[in-house]
């Protein structure tokens, strides 16, 4: 693209202008334009032809012009140094400078950028993730180039400068083939324009200067940072966009850092470190006297090179690019250094190099500047003129020494008036030969680089200028030269910073003095709270009074720091950080950590060189603490922040113990402007590394206010890297991101930080998030924490934490150091099964860096699979420690490919620092490993958001801060995700349930509908297919649900992902239960349906008798003929009922001995228990004599083999006739619901329910033998005593089914039916409408009325389940929260009590009595009724309008098939069907019309007669009972904690380990001290992590320690109270009804510490709620 305005444009726009003035000198132009090559010897001449000067120079503009715009260029360029011989131009200067801007702008036009010329490229803007990160291609347009170059920069590429355009492969193609078919024309491989053959890019050092003009100064301190670490010179003068003047970078240089070993202190090893524009030494400015052939910069890198190295700090025109013309960049000075290792030096001191861009006569200020702030200036030259000898004469007051490399070119010497100029100058510039260094044909070009080397040492020993960088803004005087830091905003935020830290002269003593919250009290503080959790200095002191005592520590330490007052430096900190505007305070922050970076360096520097003094001596104690000092040198911003997090805990703390009101509140607004920071990009302490801890209340709290900036909607990856100490683990990060994490001077990172990178929008949906948090953490294996005893522990925390916060963790491991690498593997491995038992899985990339072998991912295959078999040998031995059986193998921790997930890295330096450059390798390496990541976060699940992380963290310190890490962690998104699950599962479990539910109604109603003929003995095996089949298909749905479900992307599924097979297994278990359940039921209806067709048999014979007898008669009167009354008539039909019934004899059914059958079922299951109950149950020949009274314990109860050690000694007896006696008081209840149940269906009594109370009882009994020891005895009696009130209650059902079902009163049922039908037919009346009736009120209505009752159950559980408090029963934990709510609310001490010594029954009362208020109001029941009843309505109707019924020959064939069409609904009494169809001749669609038209009313008759009867009446009838169901769904396995009662919580109900979310004082659950008979106060979450044991019946009497519970009961995990007030709610309670449990339990009340007294009831309620999750 050419710009209209370019050079060419100018020079025709003022061609008469230029003519006039140039005119009047032809000769001087021409050698002008010769020295510049735009004309050739032969133009030369040509033009030289002509007399007349005007004609030869209007032909020499026309040649310019000819030439092209870069010639055109060129000249004007030129004209600026043309003053002098044609002073006119400077009359034109102006138009000649218009045209620089046009052609920056053409450039910022070809590269794409001109909207970031007025919005300028943040830091945040590049360190944004996108899909560009994806690939790392060469440039393939030209609007790639700028940012091919930036990205390569920011990845510490060593080729970030090679930016050729790279064609695609169609083009590329087609080129080949045009090259083939002009494969005769040669002339254009040598006549083609030069500006058509490098055309493929854009000179690097016009993109750098495009590129820092289009950035803010923060993204341009970056790039020179990242440049210098490639050991690129660096901008020290840019150009300015319109061409006039410059800006001295120094802005921009303030982050370079070199560290170097001068040669004075080769010998002790020592070395310094700086801030190169804070370091005094010599500049030796490069310049360049009109055309060159030999490269400046070309030599400038052999000078500053080490023997045999070769690294090109200058681009130079061999270099790719570096041979394009330049556009915009010459004027520009770059600057290099040189600083010495202490061997092989080429310059023994620091140096600076400065290299001028271009002819330093178009560039005169420059060349000024630089010869103000040079030691030495070298000027190049091939000629000199006399112009130019009058220039430089000019520079004669100049303090710098001026050199002339003089390189006449190749086979030439220098032309004799060079000679003579470069004399007089000498004279002039009072300077000697020895200032000029030549360089002949036949040179060799290492001598030549010597001379200047030796030249530039001599200033090194003669005291030459040594200025800093710092102190070059003061030599810009009179020139048109700016300070890139000179503005208002920087010096603002530079005058705060030093106000702050120009006090500052001792590190130590300032942090004493002026940290003071971060010092002892935080350490402090940091060992009460780790002791609340780990409670390893108890003592003899009971665990909750010792808990509450360091409660009290904490406060008082919190008082503590809160009392003191704000120092002055964080005064003047807070200040800037909160009314500083956005941009001063990024500068501000920056300036902090120069200044403070500045300070640390001189403290230690002093703290090196007196710990090199008194290392010889035998002082240990005194050499520690110098290294002690040494350690507590550092400074950064991160401890200002660490003190404001202090302040606002500390004021937290005492807001929340209501020890200062909310309204004097100071430091509320700190945690946004931390949050603002870390939007910013500033990396957050999220780790002290000094105290090791968390400031937890600071964190959270800053991370809720960036949720809340961000609006609650981040989702966000997590990166962390770890490693041992020095192995580059920063580096690593700062390479792949651009981070720059804070490094305290004189050691590495402590502690960990993180820092949020943008994930742009372009790329989010790919990622699955909008941010990375990346998060950098201390070294492992630190020296400066070897000697501590915890420091293994340390290493354990801060893996354990970082690993479970990250989504991927990147292992850095050095491979020279196979000891330090073993041990980070063993604290990772532990770290990675910890995680794998909470339920995350992140990914693991282990990264072996200062691997030098390009082929060492292949070479190095052996060593993977023995790291892999390392890996597996920690894994077991981790797994063996953490106590974790069946974990062998690392893999099976995680999903780790030794192939894929195995990095090697070359070192990151080539060659011997500080002049190394970054390794090729190293940044390739890098960028593979970066771009993995992110491919292989596109395939994760769903990220983390900002809660999440909180939680995370909360859950996971709280954790760390517990010895025992996995029976200790309890996450609230681990809960959450449990929760979520289990509430689904229930769902899915009530589905199968009503499936099978549904099944088991439908089959009863259709074995009730057979008969004897068609219930055969292949029923039962047809209806087990049936129902196998359903219980298949519903089963594997619910699998197939359970594992979608796992696969769920947002659902925090994986965090629970180790809960998976006690689901299925569960699934399987509710599939076998529902089979048995839904087989008996199956059985006993078949059972009892077999019983009844003997009464149904001598029912129909009978009936039949009377039906030919009314027949007979009937035939009689029509024969007769005879007119009767209506009296007449009944009169007729008594007599004949009469005289039936006493001719035949009416069998009667025959009753059984209930007892008798239920008592031989028991002897039979008794008869192996034992001689001695052989023996008693010989005596026991009916149940009369038992069962009169109560049951109550015995000594002979108890195993006496057991208990007999125990009864004297430890008074454990009735802590075993207590268990026993509940399990008796639990069988009792759980046998007498049962058999209330089957009492209510008003069926007759089948064997089938001894045997089912058998097998309840016996189940129950074998779960507790072990546990309870109780004697053959208590099971008889147990046994006896249960059936024989189960014996009574069941022989009165039977009686009452026989008295139900005689035949004589079924047939007297019957007979007022068959009198009117009798009447009707006699009378000849219409029999339609009274027939359809008695259908309707003898056969439906009592169907319809039993289906309802069948149905209610399911449709109420279904209506709570689905109403507006479902929650209540979608989770047992949701479930415990609701109920303990409610009895806070109550505050009735003895529900309290029945609620911990009966949960079972306590909880079906509570259940029961939810029902009853939910549907006190008949209107919530009615629509219920409703519903079920006019659905049933809608089926029958469907049915009595089918056509396949209609087209029955006959009304009994009609009733026939609409029987057998609803049999699966309906059980309609055949006795009442066949009385309607005795001698029914009416139409069967009159009929059935009839039946429809009645409908209506009999759903009303039947819902009114429901609304009449009350709720309780109504649950009595139900067949399933709602409050039965809903306490299944809730009550789970049943188990309860060992020690306080408190039920399970796990879902499902085959799960391997019981827990609780939250556990109540023992004292409630009737432990007490054994000798002082006072009630516990422990409670388990503290016991477990105290030095507390216990004893019991369990233990054999034995203390145990409390901590290793899981010993004797396994299958519980107690974590450890994540909160300490997590119990706050059974710790009011107790404090409440301290007195009365002591008397409820006869044991003397418990001494309470003092702070359960000041629990306040909302308080309770805010600690439940926390627990649970409920708010």
């Amino acid at each position: 693209m050419t710009s209209t305005r370019g050079a060419s444009w100018t020079i025709k726009n003022l061609r008469t202008e230029l003519i006039e003035i140039l005119e009047e000198d032809v000769d001087g132009l021409l050698d002008e334009m010769d020295s510049l090559h735009l004309i050739t010897l032969e133009e030369y001449i040509d033009v030289q032809y002509d007399e007349d000067p005007r004609v030869r120079t209007e032909k020499l503009m026309d040649l310019i012009l000819l030439k092209g715009e870069s010639a055109c260029e060129k000249f004007l360029d030129h004209t600026e140094n043309m003053v002098l011989r044609f002073p006119a131009l400077a009359n034109l200067s102006q138009f000649f400078m218009k045209y620089k801007p046009n052609i920056f702008q053409e450039l910022v036009e070809q590269l794409n950028v001109k909207t970031h010329l007025t919005t300028k490229l943040t830091l945040r803007d590049v360190l944004s993730i996108g899909p560009e990160n994806m690939n790392s291609v060469q440039p393939q347009h030209f609007e790639d180039i700028m940012w091919h170059f930036l990205r390569n920069v920011m990845a510490l590429s060593r080729t970030a400068r090679n930016i050729v355009l790279q064609k695609d492969h169609s083009t590329q193609k087609q080129n080949n083939e045009d090259d083939e078919e002009d494969d005769d024309d040669y002339e254009d491989l040598f006549d083609g324009p030069v500006e058509k053959r490098q055309s493929s890019t854009i000179n690097p050092l016009d993109v750098l200067c495009v590129l820092l003009q289009c950035s803010d100064s923060f993204l341009q301190q970056e790039i020179v940072t990242k440049m210098s670490l490639c050991q690129f010179a660096v901008p020290l003068l840019l150009p300015s966009v319109d061409g006039k003047g410059c800006t001295v970078m120094l802005w921009a240089m303030r982050d370079i850092v070199k560290k170097w070993r001068p040669e004075s202190l080769a010998d002790s090893k020592g070395f310094r470190e700086d801030n190169v524009v804070n370091i005094e030494m010599p500049i030796f400015s490069f310049v360049r006297l009109g055309p060159n052939k030999l490269s400046k910069s070309k030599i400038l890198n052999q000078v500053l090179n080490p023997p045999q190295q070769h690294h090109d700090f200058f681009i130079h025109d061999n270099m790719e690019g570096g041979n394009i013309e330049r556009k915009i960049s010459d004027g520009l000075v770059e600057m290099s250094w040189y600083f010495p290792s202490g061997s092989s030096d080429v310059f023994p001191e620091p140096i600076a190099v400065a290299n001028l861009r271009g002819d330093l006569e178009s560039n005169w200020e420059q060349f000024t500047f630089l010869t103000r702030i040079s030691s030495a200036t070298f000027i190049f030259i091939e000629s000199m003129c006399e112009r130019q000898l009058r220039l430089l004469s000019s520079c004669s007051r100049s303090d710098t020494k001026f050199y002339f490399i003089v390189t006449p070119g190749k086979d030439k010497a220098a032309d004799p008036n060079t000679r003579k100029h470069l004399k007089n100058l000498m004279t002039e510039l009072q300077a000697s030969k020895k200032h000029i260094i030549t360089k002949g044909s036949n040179a060799n070009d290492v001598e030549f680089v010597k001379r200047i080397q030796m030249t530039m040492k001599s200033f090194l020993g003669a005291d030459p200028l040594i200025p800093s960088l710092e102190s070059l803004k003061n030599h810009r005087y009179e020139l048109h030269i700016d300070v890139d830091e000179n503005f208002p905003e920087c010096q603002k935020a530079r005058a705060y910073a030093c106000n702050i830290t120009s006090v500052i002269k001792d590190v130590e003593e300032y942090k004493s003095e002026t940290l003071k919250l971060q010092g002892e009290l935080w350490k402090q503080l940091s060992k009460v709270e780790k002791e609340l959790c780990r409670m390893t200095r108890q003592g003899g002191k009971d665990a909750e009074t010792y808990q509450s005592e360091l409660k009290q520590q904490r406060i008082s330490l919190h008082r503590e720091q809160n009392q003191h007052d704000l120092p002055n430096g964080i005064m003047l900190f807070i200040n800037a950080i909160t009314h500083l505007s956005q941009i001063e305070k990024r500068y501000f922050l920056k300036w902090m950590k120069f200044e403070l970076d500045l300070t640390a360096r001189k403290n230690l520097s002093r703290l090196q060189m007196e710990y090199k003094k008194k290392s010889t001596s035998d002082n240990a104690e005194e050499l520690k603490k110098i290294d002690q000092k040494i350690s507590d040198s550092s400074l950064g911003i991160e401890h200002f922040l660490r003190e404001l997090g202090q302040f606002y805990e500390a004021e937290c703390s005492m807001i929340k113990e209501e020890i200062i009101p909310e309204h004097r509140r100071q430091f509320g607004g700190l945690p946004g402007i931390a949050a603002d920071l870390l939007l910013d990009g500033f990396p957050l302490e999220l780790i002290d590394g000094d105290a090791s801890n968390i400031p937890m209340k600071w964190i959270t709290d800053v991370l809720d206010e960036l949720n809340h900036k961000l609006g609650a909607k981040c989702n966000m990856r997590v990166i962390t890297v770890l490693g041992v100490q020095s192995t580059g683990k920063s580096t690593l990060l700062n390479t792949m991101f651009g981070l720059q994490f804070p490094v305290a001077s004189g050691r590495c990172t402590r502690g960990a930080f993180m820092t949020l990178i943008k994930v742009k929008e372009n790329f989010e949906a790919e990622l699955g998030c909008k941010f990375f948090l990346v998060i950098d953490t201390e070294g492992l294996k630190a020296p400066e924490l070897a000697s501590l005893d915890d420091s293994y522990e340390h290493d354990n925390e801060l893996a354990t934490l970082v690993i479970g916060l990250s989504d991927i963790t990147i292992v850095n491991m050095a491979m020279e150091n196979t000891t330090e690498m073993k041990d980070i593997l063993q604290i990772v491995v532990h770290a990675f099964l910890r995680m794998k038992e909470v339920g995350k899985k992140p990914n693991c990339q282990f990264v072996h860096q200062n691997v030098s072998d390009v082929s060492a991912h292949e070479n190095n295959m052996r060593d993977r699979k023995k790291l892999l078999e390392q890996l597996d040998e920690m894994t077991k031995v981790a797994a063996k420690m953490e106590k974790r059986r069946g974990i062998t193998k690392f893999t099976e921790m995680m999903d780790y490919d030794v192939e894929k997930h195995s990095w090697y890295i070359p070192g990151l330096w080539q060659g011997v620092p500080p002049m190394a450059p970054v390794n090729f390798g190293y940044s390739e390496k890098v960028c593979n490993l970066k771009q993995f990541l992110l491919d292989f976060m596109k395939s994760q699940k769903g990220p983390s958001n900002i809660t999440g992380f909180i939680s995370w963290i909360e859950r996971l310190w709280k954790a760390v801060k517990h010895e025992k890490f996995i029976f200790s962690f309890i996450n609230s998104l681990v809960a959450d995700a449990y929760i979520n699950l289990s509430v689904n599962f229930s769902q899915w479990e009530w589905e199968f349930h009503k499936k099978v539910y549904n099944w088991i109604i439908s089959s009863e109603n259709k074995i009730k509908n057979q008969t004897a003929e068609t219930l055969d003995r292949y029923t039962l095996s047809q209806y087990k297919g049936d129902l196998q089949e359903l219980l298949l298909v519903e089963e594997n749905y619910m699998l197939e649900r359970l594992e979608k479900y796992f696969e769920n992307k947002s659902e925090n599924i994986h965090l629970v992902e180790r809960y998976r097979e006690d689901f299925k297994k569960s699934v399987r278990f509710l599939k076998n239960e529902l089979e048995r359940n839904a087989l008996n039921k199956c059985n006993e209806a078949i059972s009892i349906q077999k019983g009844k067709f003997e009464i149904q048999r001598i029912q129909n014979k009978y009936q039949q008798l009377i039906e030919e007898k009314i027949s007979k008669l009937l035939d009689n009167g029509r024969k007769k003929n005879l007119e009767l009354s209506d009296q007449e008539v009944k009169q007729e039909f008594e007599t004949m009922w009469v005289e039936t019934l006493s001719q035949v004899q009416i069998e009667t059914l025959q009753g059984r001995n209930v007892s008798h059958s239920m008592l031989q079922q028991i002897k039979n299951d008794l008869r192996n228990r034992g001689p001695v109950i052989s023996q008693t149950l010989v005596h026991i020949n009916s149940f009369e004599t038992y069962g009169n009274q109560a049951f109550s314990m015995n000594k002979t109860y108890m195993d006496r083999s057991i208990c007999s050690q125990f009864v004297n000694i430890l008074g454990f007896r009735n802590e075993l006739y207590d268990k026993v006696g509940d399990l008796a008081s639990l069988l009792i209840d759980m046998c007498d619901n049962y058999v209330t149940e089957k009492i209510s269906s008003e069926e007759d009594y089948d064997d089938a329910y001894c045997q089912e109370l058998l097998y309840m009882i016996n189940t129950k009994l074998q779960s507790t033998t072990k546990k309870l020891h109780y004697s053959p005895e208590f099971e008889l009696d147990i046994k006896i005593f249960i059936f024989t009130k189960a014996s009574r209650r069941f022989q009165k059902m039977h009686e009452t089914f026989i008295r139900k079902n005689d035949p004589k009163a079924c047939l007297e049922n019957l007979k007022p039916q068959y009198l009117a039908t009798f009447v009707s037919i006699l009378r000849e009346k219409d029999e339609c409408w009274s027939r359809a009736r008695q259908f309707c009120e003898r056969c439906l209505k009592p169907a319809i009325t039993e289906y309802f009752f069948k149905n209610l159950g399911e449709t109420m559980v279904d209506d709570v389940l689905n109403g507006v408090d479902n929650m209540t029963f979608s989770s047992r934990s949701f479930f415990q929260c609701n109920l303990l709510t409610s009895l806070l609310e109550e505050m009735s001490f003895e529900k309290y009590v029945e609620n911990i010594q009966s949960y079972e029954a306590f909880s079906k009362t509570w259940i029961l009595n939810y029902i009853t208020e939910k549907y006190q109001f008949t209107e919530t029941l009615e629509k219920l009724y409703e519903n079920i009843l006019s659905s049933i309505c809608v089926k029958i109707l469907n049915v009595l309008q089918d056509k396949t019924c209609l087209q029955s020959k006959n009304v009994a064939l009609f009733l026939k098939k609409v029987c057998k069409k609803m049999n699966r609904e309906l059980v309609i009494s055949q006795t009442e069907v066949k009385v309607i169809t005795f001698h029914n001749t009416e139409k069967v669609e009159q009929f059935s019309s009839k039946i429809q038209s009645l409908l209506t009313d009999l759903k009303h008759q039947v819902l009114s007669e429901l609304r009449s009867m009350s709720l309780s009446s109504v649950l009595s009838r139900v067949t399933m009972k709602p409050q039965e169901e809903l306490f299944r769904k809730v009550i789970g396995c049943g188990h309860q904690c060992p020690f306080c009662k408190v039920p399970c919580e796990a879902g499902g109900a085959d799960h391997k380990e019981h827990f609780a979310s939250i556990h109540r004082p023992q004292g409630l659950g009737r432990y007490k001290w054994e000798k002082r008979d006072v009630l516990v106060t422990d409670i388990c979450t503290t016991a477990v992590v105290s030095e507390t044991c216990f004893k019991n019946s369990d233990t054999d009497g034995k203390f145990h320690p409390f901590k290793e519970y899981r010993t004797y009961y396994p299958d519980w995990a107690i974590q450890p109270d994540p909160s300490i007030e997590s119990s706050d709610y059974w710790k009011f309670i107790f404090a409440q009804f301290n007195e009365k449990f002591a008397e409820e339990y006869k044991a003397k009340p418990a001494e309470l510490p003092d702070d359960w007294h000041q629990i306040m009831e909302f308080q309770a309620l805010e600690s439940l709620q926390k627990v649970f999750n409920v708010y």
